[in-house]
C-alpha cells in the first residue's frame, strides 16, 4: 500500500435530489486540478442516466447501478476503491489524484464516508478529504422539512454550495442560509452562481491530507474559531448567554428546529494535555455505545506522552481515521484542545460530562463504570 503522505483524498458529493450534483461535477471536472481524478457516481434506478450528463472522459467514470450507494452497492463501491489501487500497483493507471464520489440525492452520506474510513485495507491508500453538500435555494427549506436524509447531508458537510440562488423568492436564501447556520454553523458556504471558485475551493475541505496537514489544520481551527467568535458576539447581543467555563473547558452548541431537532452540534474546549489512555477510553465509550448517535467528531487534541505535538482525529458514527500527529501546533499561541462534534439525539451534558470525567474534572458515575467494565478497549487504529 502507499506511504502515508500518499494517500489519495476522496471527496464525496452529496445533496438532495434536483439540488444540482451534476451541474456542479460537471463545473469541477473543467478544473486542470481534476486532470487524474477518478469519478464514481451513484445510480438510484434500474437505468443509469447520470453518467451520461457528466462531460469526461469515460475511463475517470465508474457507474454504480442498481440501488443507492450507502446500501445495497456498498460492496460494489469498496470493490470499486479497490480495483482502482490495484490499477495502481499494475500500472495500468499512471497516476490518480483525487477520488470524487457522487452519492445518489437519497443517500445518507455516514455509510459512505465509513466505507471509505473504516475499511482496513481501503484506508491505507485512501483519505477522507471531506464532504460537499449541493443544497437547492428554491426547494432547501421545504427539503430540510420533508427529509431526515436532507438533513444528515447538511448536518455534517464541510462544504455546503447553494444553487438556484437568483431563482429563489425573496427573504427565501436568508432564511435557508439561517437554517443551515443552525444545523451546521462550521460549513462554509459557497454560492454556485457567484463564486468563481473551482477544485481547490470546492473540494480542498482540510483536515485529512498529512501532505498538508498543518496548514489545513491551522485554517479549521480558524474557521472553528470565527465560527465560535460569531456565536458569542449573537449570544451578548441577545443577552443570552450559554457557555459553561467550568475548570477552564468550555462548549457551545447549536440547536436544530423543525425537522432534525435532534441533531446539534457543539464543542469542547480543554486547556491542559489529556492523558493518551484517558482520550481512547473516551472515544471508545462514545464509538460502541452511541456510535449511530454521533455523526461527526473532529479533534485536535494535546497529550500527556508529547504535548508539543498535538494528534489529529476524525471520526464519523463508529469509524474513525487512524489519528495524525502533527509536528507542532498550528498556532503556537493557542494550543488548547479542540473537540467539535455534530449528534443526533446524543445529550450534549453527557458528552461533556464524561470527557471531564475521563480527563479528571469530575468522578465517573455508577453507569459509566459498568459501561467501561463492559467495554474493551478496542477501537481499530486508535493509537495514540
Amino acid at each position: 500500500m502507499v506511504a502515508l503522505a500518499d494517500r489519495i483524498p476522496v471527496s464525496i458529493l452529496t445533496g438532495f435530489l434536483g439540488a444540482g450534483k451534476s451541474t456542479l461535477l460537471n463545473r469541477l471536472l473543467k478544473d486542470p486540478a481534476m486532470r487524474d481524478a477518478a469519478v464514481i457516481i451513484n445510480e438510484f434506478g434500474e437505468v443509469g442516466i447520470d453518467h451520461l450528463l457528466v462531460e469526461a472522459s469515460s475511463d475517470s467514470i465508474v457507474q454504480l447501478s442498481d440501488g443507492c450507494l450507502c446500501c445495497t452497492v456498498r460492496g460494489e463501491l469498496i470493490d470499486t476503491l479497490a480495483e482502482l489501487v490495484d490499477a495502481l500497483q499494475t500500472g495500468r493507471i499512471k497516476t490518480l489524484s483525487r477520488v470524487v464520489i457522487e452519492t445518489t440525492g437519497l443517500a445518507d452520506p455516514a455509510p459512505v464516508m465509513q466505507s471509505v474510513m473504516g475499511h482496513p485495507v481501503l484506508s491505507q491508500s485512501f483519505q477522507l478529504e471531506g464532504l460537499v453538500t449541493v443544497i437547492d435555494a428554491v426547494n432547501g427549506e421545504r427539503t430540510l422539512d420533508s427529509y431526515s436524509e436532507a438533513v444528515r447531508q447538511v448536518a455534517v458537510a464541510d462544504r455546503l454550495v447553494m444553487t438556484k440562488a437568483s431563482l429563489a423568492e425573496d427573504g427565501a436564501v436568508a432564511r435557508l442560509k439561517s437554517r443551515i447556520a443552525g444545523l451546521n454553523p462550521r460549513a462554509v458556504v459557497v454560492d454556485a452562481e457567484t463564486s468563481a471558485a473551482g477544485e481547490a475551493v470546492i473540494l480542498n475541505n482540510g483536515l485529512y491530507d498529512p501532505a498538508t496537514k498543518m496548514p489545513d489544520v491551522a485554517r479549521w481551527l480558524q474557521e472553528e474559531q470565527q465560527s465560535e467568535d460569531h456565536r458569542h458576539h449573537d449570544h451578548d447581543h441577545d443577552h443570552d448567554h450559554d457557555h459553561d467555563h467550568h475548570h477552564h473547558s468550555h462548549h457551545h452548541h447549536d440547536n436544530v428546529t423543525r425537522h432534525g431537532a435532534t441533531i446539534r452540534s457543539f464543542s469542547i474546549l480543554h486547556d491542559d494535555p489529556v492523558d493518551p489512555a484517558a482520550l481512547h477510553m473516551f472515544i471508545d465509550l462514545l464509538r460502541s455505545a452511541h456510535g449511530e448517535k454521533m455523526l461527526r467528531m473532529k479533534a485536535v487534541v494535546g497529550l500527556k506522552d508529547d504535548p508539543e505535538r498535538p494528534v489529529v482525529i476524525h471520526g464519523v458514527q463508529s469509524i474513525f481515521h487512524p489519528p495524525h500527529r502533527l509536528a507542532a501546533w498550528p498556532d503556537p499561541s493557542d494550543r488548547r484542545s479542540r473537540l467539535v462534534m455534530i449528534t443526533d439525539g446524543l445529550d450534549e451534558a453527557y458528552v461533556r460530562d464524561l470527557f471531564d470525567a475521563f480527563t479528571g474534572k469530575v468522578a465517573i458515575d455508577r453507569p459509566d463504570r459498568k459501561a467501561l467494565e463492559d467495554n474493551p478497549l478496542a477501537v481499530p487504529g486508535m493509537t495514540f
